[in-house]
């Protein structure tokens, strides 16, 4: 009987169908951002950082930030820094000299920064677990960083003999970074289910980078004429403006709160920008809060515009 064929046909594509949109759409839910805007943390948050010279200097401007945003009870609890590290390094510190792990053990954490280079890095998830383990509210943040040498390498081994950073268009930095960006997302979405909840949050600093060097190449970063001009070295090092805006973006994560009106901070004022020291500091800021409310993962979304 065809029409009873058909009908089974039927019930099978079904059977494949609605499974598949269900994922399609549970996959969209988990990045989805809420409609209306989060609401800023307005308490102080209990810090711990493990990393690298691409955020050893991030804490502290950060404390300075909440100081000047009128947040009470920032602290910085513990820290480690490797240079050249991998997370895996930090979880590695002896038991005896390994305070981090002490403190997020006594579920004393209720930040944990962390800064690898590239994937894999069984570091990561080791302190993911730990942390969430002794503390159901803590949240850890992943810096997604600029790539070193402005090259991808996941070996973190090659050493280009001339490194331009003048010589990179914007468009060929995002491309660049795209599976550097991609596989972090990645593995942060990874964590979270393997969580149960949503604790691992990307710190996008590596986007607001490439944002402020399209805005140097454009001409529209005062007091900045160069790409050059950002770094200290050809491996990527930064100077005082792309400091500042790495807080900037740890700002925006961490408190959920736009960092754009906060007055120019300490370290900003060594760089010497003269007239150009607020004007740059307030394409800093901008450019730190687009970062954090356009990336999925950061946890942050800012309120729509009319």
């Amino acid at each position: 009987m065809p029409h009873v064929h058909r009908f089974a046909r039927l019930i099978v594509s079904l059977a494949i169908l609605v499974p598949c949109l269900f994922l399609a759409n549970r996959a969209a839910a988990e990045d989805k951002k809420p409609d209306t805007a989060t609401a800023p943390i307005t308490q102080g948050q209990k810090m711990c950082t493990c990393g690298h010279s691409f955020h050893y200097f991030m804490p502290a401007i950060l404390k300075e930030l909440a100081k000047a945003g009128e947040i009470n009870g920032h602290e910085q609890v513990g820290e480690s820094y490797i240079g050249g590290s991998r997370i895996i390094q930090h979880w590695d510190v002896p038991a005896e000299k390994n305070k981090v792990r002490d403190l997020l053990k006594a579920g004393k954490v209720d930040v944990l920064t962390l800064a690898p280079i590239h994937l894999p890095d069984d570091g990561i998830e080791n302190f993911v677990k730990l942390a969430t383990e002794n503390n159901p509210n803590v949240r850890i943040t992943i810096q997604e960083n600029w790539l070193p040498f402005d090259i991808y390498d996941v070996t973190f081994k090659l050493r280009p003999a001339k490194v331009d950073h003048n010589a990179m268009s914007g468009e060929q930095l995002w491309k660049l970074h795209e599976p550097y960006f991609t596989g972090l997302d990645e593995h942060v979405r990874a964590l979270n289910k393997k969580v149960g909840r949503e604790a691992v949050y990307v710190a996008p600093v590596g986007q607001a980078v490439i944002g402020l060097r399209e805005k140097v190449i454009a001409g529209q970063a005062p007091g900045i004429k160069t790409q050059e001009d950002l770094f200290t070295d050809p491996l990527g090092h930064v100077k005082v403006p792309a400091m500042v805006l790495n807080a900037y973006c740890h700002y925006a994560v961490i408190y959920r709160k736009s960092p754009v009106g906060l007055p120019v901070p300490a370290i900003l004022k060594t760089a010497k920008l003269g007239d150009d020291e607020e004007k740059l500091n307030t394409l800093l800021q901008e450019l730190a809060w687009e970062a954090a409310t356009k990336h999925p993962l950061s946890g942050v979304k800012a309120e729509a515009k009319p």
